[in-house]
């Protein structure tokens, strides 16, 4: 049986369409069976100081609700204290997040004294104050890589029981 080119030019048309809904419909449902990763701030540790500044790693956990691991492709961040920008960055090192269980992540944050004012302050005398943790990461799953963002506020304490 012989097609003539308008009909394998229907079936080529057609099949590209299937595979491109397919596909689609895939992407869709690895999105809706994706549960977003929860971020929290576990700690802050001063990690250096200088004349007119210093750095502090920032420790967030990061917990998977997914029956599958995430392996994190990428980290960006802003960290800010009160409503004072911190600092921030991008933290391309891959981590891995098993399913069901968390993983710690070090962020590295650089601040200069004349940023923090009474924040820093605060911390020095009160030994707590506000905080806010943000950026997205992205994140290679069974079901595609996926860029989602975070963003957590609260509390912090350097004193055990405080706060957070």
């Amino acid at each position: 049986m012989r097609m003539t080119r308008a009909v394998r030019r229907g079936l080529t048309a057609g099949a590209v369409v299937a595979m491109a809904t397919g596909g689609a419909a895939c992407a869709t449902l690895g999105r809706a069976t994706f549960t977003e990763p929860v971020v929290t701030l576990r700690e802050v540790r001063v990690t250096g100081l200088g004349l007119a500044g210093g750095s502090i790693d920032v420790v967030l956990s990061v917990y998977n609700p997914n029956g599958y691991k995430l392996d994190a492709l990428r980290m960006t961040y802003q960290a800010d204290v009160d409503t004072i920008k911190l600092g921030g960055g991008a933290l391309d090192g891959r981590f891995v997040v098993p399913g069901k269980d968390s993983s710690l992540v070090r962020l590295p944050v650089r601040f200069t004294y004349a940023g923090l004012g009474a924040a820093g302050r605060s911390l020095l005398l009160a030994g707590t104050v506000n905080y806010r943790v943000r950026g997205d990461f992205t994140v290679a799953t069974p079901l595609g890589n996926f860029t989602r963002p975070y963003d957590r506020s609260g509390r912090y304490s350097s004193v055990p029981g405080n706060g957070r």
